[in-house]
């Protein structure tokens, strides 16, 4: 049986820059070590949160290389990296599939083509380009929000019949009967991971093998303690846990989350705010908001 990488607390990572504007793989290479220590079962980059469209299919590689060292534990295990891939056409999407396998990653996350709404048809034939490029294990991204395209259950199952190596759906609708639906047409063939940090808890009740989450960039330690407190309880600790971590987690799913969620970190001493053009540092009253937020959910974090 393929190995599924899917469960468990997945950061889909941001992706540190340094002030000249190139990324800082050494800082990329610690925040994996450090979600990985904190439980987390693997990463993966670059996404919509990591600025992966910014990134050269170059520095993309090398990236990935430096989350590959910080995913390598002391006993000889390794936890699990995960590709993205996103890119304008087929052709792209492809070159990155194969490149996964060439830098011994453990899965894809197949979005849809960047731009391109186009029809089912369309997108049936990306995504069977790429899975039928790699042995790994793929997961499909469904965002309809986010790019325009809704992957619904019979869609998916064209797909799963097709390719044994599509194993998972990440679910961004924000609606938890679309996590029921793929457990139940499904069962254990493909894995249901919810992907908005808002839904997490939600998710985990309605049977998600796991989360892509955000915000355990800057609080991994709390992410995977949601999670489980989700999946096996108590329900009070996690309704407490879930209460004061909400409004938190309700960032990941704004316009500038990225912005946000780097704010977070940097205000928690886990990196910093730079971003990398087009995108902007928030200014004015709405960074005013965002800080008064993020400090004072620091400040009553539960002990």
């Amino acid at each position: 049986m393929m190995h599924n990488p899917f469960h468990g607390v997945i950061p889909a990572t941001i992706t540190p820059f340094t002030s000249a504007g190139g990324i800082d793989f050494d800082a990329a290479t610690a925040l994996t070590r450090t979600m990985l220590a904190a439980g987390c079962t693997g990463v993966v980059a670059p996404g919509s949160l990591g600025e992966g469209s910014t990134l050269s299919f170059e520095e993309r590689i090398e990236l990935l290389q430096a989350i590959r060292a910080g995913s390598k534990y002391g006993n000889g295990a390794q936890g699990n990296v995960i590709l993205t891939v996103s890119a304008l056409s087929t052709r792209d999407a492809v070159r990155q599939a194969e490149a996964a396998a060439q830098l011994g990653l453990d899965g894809l996350m197949v979005l849809p083509p960047y731009a391109h709404k186009g029809s089912w048809q369309e997108h049936r034939a990306h995504v069977a380009a790429v899975l039928r490029a790699t042995n790994l294990p793929c997961m499909l991204y469904n965002n309809p929000a986010a790019y325009g395209v809704d992957y619904l259950i019979e869609h998916i199952a064209q797909l799963a019949d097709a390719h044994a190596n599509l194993c998972a759906v990440k679910d961004s609708t924000g609606d938890a009967r679309r996590l029921t639906a793929i457990r139940a047409r499904f069962g254990t063939r493909i894995s249901a991971l919810v992907g908005l940090d808002d839904c997490a808890v939600e998710g985990a009740r309605m049977g998600a093998s796991g989360w892509i989450a955000g915000l355990a960039n800057a609080l991994p330690v709390e992410s995977v303690q949601l999670w489980n407190l989700a999946q096996h309880g108590p329900r009070e600790s996690c309704d407490a846990l879930y209460a004061w971590f909400l409004p938190l987690l309700r960032l990941d799913t704004v316009p500038n989350f990225v912005q946000l969620i780097k704010l977070v970190m940097q205000e928690n001493h886990t990196g910093t705010e730079t971003v990398r053009l087009p995108r902007l540092p928030l200014e004015g009253t709405e960074r005013a908001c965002a800080i008064s937020l993020i400090r004072h959910a620091l400040a009553h974090r539960p002990a």
